[in-house]
């Protein structure tokens, strides 16, 4: 999880026995958007996050054919609930592997 997403979406998450790693339980508080993403696909983690930004280094990513995880991105204004049930879903129905390089958009 990005630092910004709210603690709501990670605490339902793992009510549902889903494994979720904030960044702020990582110790990458205040780091920058590429070294986010850098240590997601180190990690073999797909990255949540409302934050634009990552849509930017996402596709500076893909065009440079430089590796990450994923991204899953929901807009600010997308309910927390439906970010929580899109993300259990996808979760159960893929493998980390298959968002290499993906960007993905919520709600599904």
């Amino acid at each position: 999880m990005d630092e910004h997403v709210r603690g709501q979406v990670t605490r339902a998450l793992r009510s549902r026995g889903i494994d979720v790693l904030t960044a702020q339980e990582d110790g990458r508080v205040g780091i920058s958007d590429p070294e986010v993403l850098q240590r997601a696909t180190e990690l073999g983690r797909v990255l949540f996050t409302q934050d634009t930004d990552f849509l930017v280094e996402g596709a500076r990513r893909q065009l440079a054919g430089v590796l990450f995880r994923g991204i899953v991105f929901a807009r600010q204004d997308v309910p927390v609930r439906t970010c929580i049930d899109d993300l259990e879903l996808i979760v159960a129905a893929c493998e980390a592997e298959e968002y290499e390089n993906r960007v993905e958009y919520l709600p599904l």
